[in-house]
């Protein structure tokens, strides 16, 4: 199974960017742990800081399955919403912090109706938790 990982705006940080919220790992070495733990899985990961090229990422269609983190997209972006709509493929929403603690713009995600699942709070280990519920598909 191919999986797709996808981050959006920002998440190039990881590691750097507010670690009292996102933590000090950064997503390269995060993706080593995952490669390892999913070691029967091929594991793609991509992400850009813009929306075009997210879209364009995404209508490749070259994976089995999805696993995505929008980043600031999350909560206003209806063309990756439009984008995922389309996907006809597992896929689950990731964020890292628990959005829903978070300031009141934060708390609303236009791209989870989207999604199969939804995985907010659990920090970087989402990205695991996204990748194990793939997994029974």
């Amino acid at each position: 199974m191919k999986i797709l990982i996808v981050n959006g705006p920002n998440l190039n940080l990881l590691g750097t960017r507010e670690p009292e919220i996102y933590g000090t790992v950064s997503m390269e070495d995060y993706l080593e742990t995952l490669e390892t733990q999913f070691s029967s899985f091929e594991l793609d990961y991509y992400q850009s800081n813009i929306e075009g090229e997210i879209i364009n990422r995404l209508q490749k269609d070259n994976f089995d399955a999805l696993v995505i983190n929008p980043g600031a997209f999350t909560h206003y972006s209806y063309a990756i919403a439009d984008c995922l709509k389309n996907i006809q493929k597992p896929k689950v929403e990731v964020h890292i912090s628990n959005i829903y603690k978070r300031e009141e713009f934060r708390q609303k995600s236009v791209t989870a109706a989207n999604s199969d699942a939804v995985l907010s709070g659990f920090g970087m280990d989402g990205y695991r938790l996204a990748i194990l519920s793939l997994s029974k598909f």
